[in-house]
């Protein structure tokens, strides 16, 4: 009998930095490895959520379209505070 085909999907294990700040009351949420990807929460959890939720969407249009899905980047982030002298007016 032939083997029969899995209808089973893959599952990997994902993780990318977003970066959250205040936004007039809310957070506002970017995902550096998406650049299309730009939301919002209420509150920092809700703003977390919603980023999942745009990174799983923006996965599913990659693969349907047979696109890059962008590699995990947690470790390889690094965010820093940089510090200028500039003119004052």
């Amino acid at each position: 009998m032939p083997p029969r085909a899995s209808n089973v999907m893959m599952m990997a294990d994902l993780r990318y930095t977003v970066i959250i700040e205040p936004d007039d009351g809310a957070f506002s949420v970017i995902v550096p490895a998406f650049p299309e990807i730009s939301t919002f929460g209420e509150t920092h959890e809700a703003a977390l959520e919603m980023a999942r939720d745009a990174i799983r969407l923006s996965l599913e249009y990659r693969r349907d379209n047979e696109l890059d899905i962008p590699t995990s980047d947690v470790d390889q982030t690094r965010v820093e505070g940089v510090a200028i002298t500039y003119p004052a007016a």
